[in-house]
């Protein structure tokens, strides 16, 4: 819990200009993903903001919730309003008192009907559930996008049934202040396996949010030319132009014959695109494959790994989303493709290319059949621990080639590597357990990874990028009443044997 308390003079400053902040302000994902991000903000608390019906309900449901999250809310807050260009709220917020003198007719006018609403307040916003509702919804179309597919396919496993619910149309105005009352059901957080849903209200849209439904789609905030000069030296190279190659595998239709116990993924289409974009914004080039069957997985890897080009890259990332198991993916032929296969192809030995360059992989499928119903919370402090992230492999060295290798060098003795090294892996779940996946807005975890990179890779290093999506993720909740699946949980988790920090610099160019 965050310390109660705001300090008098911003509560003062925040009920002065409730009217106005009522009327004016945009509360859309950027600003709620500020919020959240400086921890103000429970993923509860959110989804309840974004629930109401209109922007002014919005608005004021954030501001009566401000006064209640300690005494960095405020200055939370006006940093958000920066961020998503609404300086003039925030000058409004921080002018000096003097200037501050008299109430405008407005906010007189508009004052009893906000102390009435204040009366009315719920107990809502602290509900520790996150409603979604499962529904379908097909990914807009790029001209910039690299799809490769791959005719009947059969996907990874039988765990993995979902229905689809209804689904409300909305239209999204652009930055306007116009109350309008959309109905629409929220899609479900289905486990990579569940269908349920539950109708939900969504308030209009604002500017840069594509649809209250929609992942986060706000643009990738810059790395200062200070934090590059000041953390370059202690952190892996990442300069280049682009970064490196980022490949995306995704696995969302199967073929009914080979593998008929395995459902399309619905929402799957929406994380592949998700990552394309936010890759892209981190200046990787980015190629999306869909559906293909193990082999096919298997060459399109390889092709990867021995692309010539790679030299010149300093990292690369791939991103693996099908149905699994622990330790393994399922093609769409319904045969698996192994993990540490993956891994090993891209080791010291067979991937000299990207030797002592990072490798990031992002690993979104079920690791079991068990569901993670959670446990009840005792009173007190939090207990819980970080889960323990085996790194496989990691520091054995390899014996083989010795003989060929020690001669290139006049009879000197080369540095000798670690077979495996410099590779970071986040996993959507835990061993044994299921992943969770909205159908319209895609996954739990390339949610968090999204809007986590968009915010935070600027002046964050990956692996602390990784803490702060499995504490996002931990906070997570199915709302499916009446099924075996309400309130489920689930916790992703990362394995890495990086040497340095590994910073992605985004949107910063050297000049050497």
């Amino acid at each position: 819990m965050l310390e109660c308390g705001m300090l008098k003079r911003d509560i003062l400053a925040l009920r002065k200009r409730t009217a106005i902040l009522c009327k004016q302000l945009v509360v859309d994902e950027l600003l709620i993903q500020c919020l959240r991000a400086d921890d103000i903000l429970t993923e509860s608390m959110a989804e309840d903001i974004m629930a109401q019906p209109t922007t002014h309900k919005r608005s004021f449901r954030l501001t009566l919730l401000l006064p209640k999250r300690g005494p960095r809310a405020f200055s939370s807050f006006c940093s958000a309003l920066q961020e998503t260009d609404q300086q003039h709220l925030y000058e409004l917020l921080t002018q000096s008192p003097e200037k501050d003198g008299k109430e405008t007719p407005a906010e007189l006018e508009e004052e009893p009907v906000i102390q009435t609403e204040k009366n009315r307040k719920t107990s809502s916003v602290d509900r520790e559930d996150e409603s979604e509702g499962s529904s379908t919804s097909s990914c807009p179309v790029h001209p910039r996008i690299t799809v490769y597919t791959q005719s009947h396919h059969s996907d990874d496993w039988s765990q993995s049934g979902r229905k689809t619910g209804r689904q409300g149309t909305k239209k999204r105005g652009r930055a306007k202040q116009t109350d309008r009352f959309v109905d629409s059901p929220l899609p479900l957080p289905t486990q990579e396996v569940i269908a349920a849903k539950r109708a939900r209200t969504h308030a209009e849209s604002m500017e840069f949010s594509l649809d209250a439904d929609s992942p986060i789609n706000t643009p990738v905030l810059p790395c200062t030319p200070d934090f590059y000069l000041s953390h370059c030296q202690q952190s892996y190279r990442m300069n280049s132009s682009p970064r490196g190659f980022a490949l995306v595998i995704s696995n969302v239709t199967f073929d009914l014959c080979a593998a008929p116990d395995l459902d399309p993924r619905k929402g799957g289409e929406v994380d592949d695109e998700v990552l394309r974009k936010v890759f892209t914004e981190l200046d990787y080039l980015v190629t999306v494959h869909r559906d293909l069957t193990a082999q096919g997985m298997r060459t399109c890897i390889e092709n990867f790994c021995r692309r010539p080009d790679q030299q010149t890259m300093d990292s690369c990332v791939v991103c693996l989303l099908s149905h699994g198991v622990e330790g393994a993916i399922y093609g769409t032929d319904g045969q698996l493709l192994q993990l540490d296969w993956v891994f090993e192809s891209f080791d010291n030995a067979h991937c000299p290319l990207l030797q002592n360059k990072p490798k990031m992989f992002f690993i979104q499928a079920c690791r079991g059949e068990e569901m993670d119903c959670g446990v009840e919370q005792i009173d007190g402090p939090a207990r819980t621990c970080s889960p323990s992230c085996e790194q496989r492999d990691a520091g054995r060295e390899g014996q083989g080639d010795a003989n060929s290798r020690q001669r290139a060098d006049m009879g000197r003795p080369r540095i000798k590597l670690p077979q495996r090294s410099d590779m970071i892996c986040g996993f959507a779940s835990l061993k044994g357990t299921a992943a969770m996946r909205n159908t319209k807005r895609g996954s739990w975890f390339i949610q968090e990874l999204n809007a986590t990179l968009r915010l935070r890779a600027r002046d964050t290093h990956l692996a602390d990028i990784m803490v702060q999506i499995n504490g996002h993720i931990k906070e997570r909740e199915g709302y499916a009443p009446g099924t075996a699946h309400h309130r489920c949980k689930e916790m992703s988790e990362f394995t890495s044997s990086l040497c340095k920090d590994l910073y992605l610099f985004p949107k910063y160019q050297s000049q050497y």
